[in-house]
């Protein structure tokens, strides 16, 4: 299941590093950040609850770049 989600983001480079966290956290399939659209497409894992990986993304990401924000709707 794919779902994409708002973030704000101030660099491309933060944008980088948030996607390489959200790939690493359990759960997760693949990541994709735009820095242009300000968007994050995460596709998660088969059987996996987005509304139950999604905090463990936030933490990652505010790990690598404290200041971003992920929007959840």
């Amino acid at each position: 299941m794919k779902k994409t989600y708002k973030i704000d983001v101030d660099c491309a480079n933060c944008a980088n590093l948030m996607e390489n966290a959200a790939k690493k956290t359990e759960g997760v399939q693949n990541a994709t950040v735009n820095f242009m659209t300000q968007k994050m497409i995460v596709e998660f894992n088969e059987g996996k609850d987005p509304a139950s990986v999604m905090p463990a993304v936030i933490k990652a990401c505010k790990k690598v770049e404290p200041d971003c924000e992920i929007f959840l709707k």
